[in-house]
C-alpha cells in the first residue's frame, strides 16, 4: 500500500482547509495533488463543496452548515450513549501540615479551621473533568466555596502525589515540578508508572474521594 506524503493541514478562513505538501515546485508533488483533486471530484468529501489544487498544495472548501447540521444530528443524546462509566477510586491523602504546606494560608485567606479545610475537602466527590499540565495530572472539582483558594502568584517546588486547590478545583501531581496551586496533603500513591498498560490512574470522567491519613500510613503505604 502506498503511503501518503508528509503534508500539513492550515485552516483557511472559516470554510476551508489547506492540505500543504511542501512549498516546493514539483512535478511529482504536483501529480501526487492533483491525483487527491480528481479523487475527491469522484467520490466527494461529506459536506465538502469544492477543491482547489495549486503547485504544492490543495484548498479543499466546505459547507460549515451542513457540518454543523450533521453534526447536531450524529452528536443528538438519541444516537450517543450519555453520561460516564461510574469509575470511584478512593485515594489517601496525609492533610500533615508536612506534607500540606499552604493549609494555613488557606485557613488565614478564609478564615476557617484547617482541620475544617481537610473535613470539607475529604467529605466531596470529584469529578475528573480533564487531564493535562503533566501525564495523569488530575484537574477535578468543584470544592466546597469554604475551601477555595486563588494560584500562588509565582510557581513553587512541588512533590510528587502533592494534592492541591486552585480557585475551585483540586488535582494531584504526578511528578515532582514547579507548581501553583496551594498545597494542602500528599498522597502514597503512584499516579504514573509507564511500566503499566495503562500508566495513568486517572482517565476523564471518574469520580474520586479523597480520605485522610497519618503520616505513619502514609509512610508504610510509600513503601
Amino acid at each position: 500500500m502506498n503511503q501518503l506524503s508528509p503534508y500539513t493541514i492550515f485552516p483557511l478562513g472559516d470554510n476551508a482547509v489547506v492540505l500543504v505538501f511542501g512549498n516546493i515546485i514539483d512535478e511529482q508533488i504536483n501529480k501526487l495533488v492533483h491525483s487527491i483533486f480528481y479523487q475527491l471530484q469522484n467520490d466527494p468529501i461529506p459536506g465538502m463543496t469544492e477543491a482547489v489544487p495549486g503547485y504544492s498544495s490543495l484548498t479543499i472548501y466546505y459547507d460549515v452548515l451542513f457540518i454543523r447540521n450533521k453534526l447536531d444530528k450524529d452528536l443528538s443524546t438519541e444516537n450517543i450513549e450519555t453520561g460516564d462509566p461510574q469509575v470511584l477510586i478512593k485515594i489517601p491523602v496525609c492533610y500533615d501540615k508536612e506534607y500540606g504546606t499552604d493549609l494555613d494560608f488557606i485557613a488565614l485567606q478564609n478564615n476557617i479551621p484547617v482541620e475544617e479545610i481537610i473535613q470539607l475537602h475529604s467529605s466531596a466527590t470529584y469529578r475528573v473533568y480533564m487531564l493535562g499540565f503533566l501525564p495523569g495530572f488530575t484537574y477535578m472539582g468543584l470544592v466546597d466555596e469554604r475551601i477555595s483558594s486563588p494560584r500562588k502568584q509565582q510557581p513553587t517546588p512541588v512533590e510528587a502525589g502533592s494534592v492541591g486547590i486552585a480557585g475551585r478545583q483540586t488535582g494531584i501531581y504526578p511528578f515532582k515540578s514547579p507548581g501553583g496551586w496551594q498545597i494542602i496533603g500528599r498522597t502514597p500513591w503512584k499516579l504514573f508508572d509507564k511500566g503499566k498498560v495503562n500508566p495513568v490512574l486517572f482517565k476523564s470522567g471518574d469520580h474520586v474521594q479523597f480520605y485522610s491519613i497519618t503520616i505513619e500510613e502514609f509512610n508504610y503505604l510509600k513503601k
